[in-house]
């Protein structure tokens, strides 16, 4: 039976705070090669975006960026243009964002609030529910069927706080079997309630060798030494949901500036269970295969960066965006300067630090002559990721794919309540 996901919370903080005091770790069983070319080959991506980006559900960003009925972003996963909205009943749509006329966008703004979209070509008009709804000159045009005609739907499921979506119309999956209960731990941060506070993009190399930053604390004290210090952890523990991981520290040094962020439990370590609290419990980077990190942070309030990397058109191109989310917006303005001050900082540790050393790492490959590259046995999140991308890729069907989830463990790496001393 499937544990409770307050208990696992807990497990994993008392797991973690065990092996901080036995100033023990967990590894991987070996260091894994990877090949030279796992960053730029391009039959690699085309897979990658074929059976990863318009087969498995991926988040679109936070419930609280779409608050109100109207709302609508549009964003770019490769060559798909999309839109995704909230309708006037409140429900969360997501469409292909290409009048079904010819082929233009319905709409080029980045985001607003509207109760239609208007083609800028012939004037072709769609509901915010997708649906046709005027076509100019229809006199002229000649008979056709409008219900049959509105923009492409993909699934979208917000669960959690979170705005879930298979991004292809013709999909025949859903969404639920992919999260393997994930979604229920990470609902304890309450994000249904959260409000939305600002939201940062950049430009990016491959969505995976950008993405591979968030997966391990070995570089932090080396790449971010003067942004989160020398002192930092270079350590992690890894608990996974399928391709979905948790990780967080067994460094219990106190009061650190990467505290909530790279989840240090000192703050209850020396607390009876009773009085553990659910936020430093949370503390950590949680991770959403393929291509979402959430991570804590305490500016100005409680809140979290959700950071999601997006493959561009092409193998050496991604675009990373960076959700601010907060438990209550800022009531004063010192808070709110404290919240930017602290956006500000984590931007710049991902853009000119580990974006910085990703250009540098895909601009040396090609021409290295590298045969591999190596995970070590302390980078097991970055194994775990680049494994899954493997056998999501080597699934052919969906009938494979829906196995090979089907058979992944759920919260492993969690030890069972009697195998760790409280």
């Amino acid at each position: 039976m499937t544990r409770e996901p307050l208990e696992l919370l807990k497990s994993m903080a008392r797991h973690a705070i065990g092996l901080g005091h036995r100033q023990s770790m967990e590894y991987a069983d070996a260091v894994m090669a990877l090949p030279g070319d796992t960053y730029s080959n391009e039959g690699q991506f085309a897979l990658e975006m074929e059976r990863i980006f318009a087969r498995l559900p991926i988040i679109l960003g936070p419930s609280c960026e779409l608050a109100n009925p109207g709302d609508f972003k549009t964003m770019k996963i490769g060559k798909a243009s999309i839109i995704v909205a909230r309708d006037k009943t409140g429900r969360m749509r997501g469409y292909i964002n290409a009048c079904r006329h010819r082929g233009v966008k319905v709409t080029q703004e980045k985001c607003g609030n509207a109760s239609r979209f208007v083609c800028p070509f012939h004037g072709w008009t769609f509901g915010i529910d997708g649906k046709l709804i005027g076509i100019s000159a229809r006199e002229d045009f000649g008979e056709i069927d409008k219900a049959a005609l509105g923009l492409r739907e993909f699934p979208v499921l917000e669960k959690a706080g979170l705005i879930w979506a298979i991004v292809n119309p013709d999909t025949k999956l859903s969404i639920e079997p992919f999260l393997k209960g994930y979604d229920d731990v990470l609902a304890l941060f309450g994000f249904a309630e959260w409000k939305f506070f600002s939201k940062r993009s950049f430009q990016c190399p491959n969505w995976k060798l950008s993405f591979d930053g968030y997966l391990e604390y070995y570089h932090v004290p080396v790449l971010h030494g003067e942004t989160f210090g020398r002192d930092t952890t270079n350590r992690a523990l890894y608990y996974t949901w399928g391709p979905h991981q948790h990780i967080k520290t067994p460094d219990l040094t106190p009061d650190h500036v990467a505290t909530e962020t790279l989840g240090y439990m000192a703050r209850i370590a020396h607390l009876a269970e009773a009085e553990w609290d659910l936020e430093t419990m949370s503390y950590g980077v949680w991770t959403v295969f393929p291509c979402i990190s959430i991570a804590s942070f305490g500016g100005g309030g409680r809140g979290v960066m959700i950071s999601q990397v997006l493959p561009g058109e092409t193998v050496g191109e991604s675009t990373t965006y960076q959700y601010y989310i907060m438990e209550n917006l800022p009531e004063t303005q010192e808070l709110a300067d404290s919240a930017e001050a602290q956006f500000a900082f984590l931007q710049e540790v991902v853009e000119r630090e580990d974006i910085a050393m990703a250009y540098s790492a895909q601009d040396t490959l090609p021409g290295s002559r590298i045969e591999n590259l190596y995970l070590g046995r302390n980078e097991l999140g970055n194994q775990n990721f680049h494994s899954w991308v493997a056998k999501v890729v080597a699934a052919e069907d969906d009938a494979a794919l829906l196995r090979l989830f089907e058979d992944a463990p759920v919260a492993h790496g969690v030890p069972p309540i009697a195998s760790v001393a409280a």
